[in-house]
């Protein structure tokens, strides 16, 4: 059983745009009976993924993702997701032995920037980096399932 741990944060200006390089995703979320689960169907390039997600309990929930057939994974988006999906761009960033994943979103949440850093516990010392602002970790206005149904252009 894997156990995701992670800080979200808005990204204040573009001094990490040198320090990654970006893979496009498209995600979609499939609803469930109890709004707590999360089910996901994720496509990175050529890879796709189905994750499951517990609710959220502090900055922690159970994670489990198995790899799919990509084409799966298309019918899924097409016929399975609510609306709109999720377009973004994922760049990855190395700090002081932390893997920061900066989202650059498109579509209905163009112009939403969002760092998330994942830690091994919920009380570890980080070093925020000087672009990252303000903590979102804890609103729920910026978790993925609620920008699909919620965009952020519709704010």
């Amino acid at each position: 059983m894997a156990i995701e741990i992670e800080r979200k944060f808005l990204v204040i200006n573009d001094d990490w745009r040198s320090l990654g390089i970006g893979k496009v995703y498209k995600q979609g979320y499939i609803s469930t009976a109890d709004k707590m689960t999360t089910i996901r169907v994720r496509i990175i390039g050529d890879d796709a993924y189905l994750t499951i997600k517990s609710k959220t309990e502090g900055i922690s929930r159970h994670e489990f993702e198995y790899s799919i057939p990509l084409e799966d994974a298309e019918i899924m988006l097409k016929t399975l997701c609510d609306r709109p999906l999720i377009e973004k761009v994922r760049y990855t960033v190395n700090l002081k032995n932390l893997i920061w994943e900066i989202d650059e979103f498109k579509g209905e949440n163009e112009g939403l920037i969002i760092a998330e850093v994942e830690l091994e516990s919920e009380n570890q010392v980080i070093d925020i980096p000087h672009w990252v602002g303000e903590e979102v970790s804890n609103d729920a206005r910026y978790y993925n399932v609620n920008l699909a149904k919620y965009p952020y252009l519709k704010w």
